[in-house]
């Protein structure tokens, strides 16, 4: 199984930054893809940003030129950079990787606990 800790959360003004850190388990290059999703409240859970085993990125449009995702293998963490925050920014953010275990055929999701981002006007 596949054990990711969020942090860096917090609480923070519109046109601050903030980097969130997503702690894997297990060795990160071994996972298929990587991804930060938000929720906020009384929406849907929505995806912000991926990353694929081959460090090709994806964007939401909302986000782009604002947002980056990027890893540190030696860490097996994920990171996301998130600059120039707006209100509409609000949401718990969850790090998600889809991974499959040694020895088994298909790949399977997790997610972490989640991490609160509060933006203020």
């Amino acid at each position: 199984q596949v054990q990711l800790v969020e942090s860096g959360g917090g609480l923070v003004q519109a046109g601050e930054s903030l980097r969130l850190s997503c702690a894997a388990s297990v060795s990160i290059i071994s996972i298929n893809t990587m991804a930060w999703y938000r929720q906020a409240p009384g929406k849907q859970r929505e995806s912000v940003a991926v990353m694929t085993s081959g460090e090709s990125t994806y964007y939401a449009d909302s986000v782009k030129g604002r947002f980056t995702i990027s890893r540190d293998n030696a860490k097996n963490t994920l990171y996301l950079q998130m600059n120039s925050l707006r209100t509409k920014d609000t949401a718990v953010y969850y790090c998600y990787a889809k991974y499959r275990r040694p020895l088994r055929y298909s790949y399977e999701d997790y997610w972490g606990q989640g991490t609160q981002v509060t933006v203020s006007s």
